[in-house]
């Protein structure tokens, strides 16, 4: 009973902390829609992979975290970020223009 308890514990704070480790992956997308008043930026997620990675999918909007300014970005940049995923409210925690080189 004791060994079930120990397992069912680690399992539950591995579930716990996978989720958090998953929701800051960084992404990569591009800007389709900022709101400087709302503090609310839209970014189409950039597919992996080389099939259909391409075509366009659905924008997702995103809160700003505190701290994050969005004066240097605009519709088309492709930036790199991180979401933390906490009650549905999907926040941007990180959010980094990426140079042109690099698109």
């Amino acid at each position: 009973m004791k060994i079930a308890k120990v397992v069912l514990g680690g399992a539950a704070a591995f579930a716990v902390l996978g989720s958090a480790a998953l929701a800051q992956q960084a992404h990569t997308g591009t800007i389709t829609q900022l709101n400087r008043l709302n503090n609310t930026v839209a970014i189409r997620q950039t597919q992996n992979g080389t099939v259909g990675a391409n075509t366009g999918g659905a924008a997702e909007e995103f809160k700003v975290g505190n701290g994050i300014s969005l004066e240097t970005l605009h519709a088309g940049d492709i930036v790199s970020y991180s979401v933390n995923d906490s009650g549905g409210a999907k926040t941007i925690t990180k959010l980094e223009r990426k140079p042109p080189s690099a698109q």
